[in-house]
């Protein structure tokens, strides 16, 4: 039997998983950049917002909405605490300074992807959702085989869950044109260095692929 991580989304099997797509990190005024004297943040964060608002959220509603119309299980995970100190979160988070409390504006996803009736939501306090939650569990339960990867950072949360879903059994494809990070050439270098974990498609590839599936 030849194994290969170019396998077309079967919708039962499968999940698509929006990763930090909130408002600390992606909106303006998410508490991420809270204090910044505007002329920073433009040269900091200013790329990226206009990569987001233009066309990285378009493209994450279009395959939300196929992903939901072709019957795939649709996902989130935010960074946020269990606790309002964050306490609980990881050191590697404490060290960072991030922390999103319980039940807070900034732990919500964003109100242009928003989750609908009882699609899932699991708060992580690390950078990989396989990390802190329980979402192996989760998947599993679902009968999920095929994780499709979308969401904030390209080089860092994303590809932290691609690499541990990768290492726990699951086929993964990554959206490339759904996911961002800081700088082009810091989301180019981690497409580049990921590929050979996941199968990577763009996002009008994966809602052709689903629209052939219904």
């Amino acid at each position: 039997m030849t194994l290969s991580r170019d396998v077309p989304i079967e919708p039962a099997h499968a999940a698509l998983l929006f990763i930090d797509v909130q408002n600390f990190s992606a909106e303006r005024n998410g508490s991420e950049f809270k204090g910044l004297p505007a002329d920073e943040f433009n040269d900091k964060y200013g790329w990226f917002f206009d990569e987001l608002d233009s066309r990285v959220i378009p493209n994450m509603q279009a395959i939300q909405g196929a992903a939901r119309e072709a019957g795939v299980e649709v996902m989130y995970t935010t960074i946020e605490s269990l606790t309002l100190d964050g306490r609980d979160r990881s050191l590697d988070y404490k060290i960072t300074g991030f922390n999103v409390p319980k039940g807070s504006w900034d732990g919500k996803v964003i109100d242009r992807i928003a989750p609908q009736g009882d699609e899932i939501v699991l708060p992580k306090s690390s950078s990989s959702v396989f990390v802190s939650t329980h979402i192996d569990y989760i998947l599993r339960n679902l009968g999920v085989r095929q994780v499709i990867m979308s969401g904030l950072i390209t080089d860092q949360c994303v590809e932290s869950a691609i690499r541990d879903a990768c290492d726990l059994g699951y086929l993964v494809t990554q959206v490339t044109d759904a996911c961002l990070t800081y700088s082009q050439a810091r989301h180019d270098n981690s497409l580049s260095a990921i590929t050979g974990y996941c199968r990577q498609v763009t996002s009008a590839e994966l809602v052709d692929e689903l629209e052939a599936t219904r």
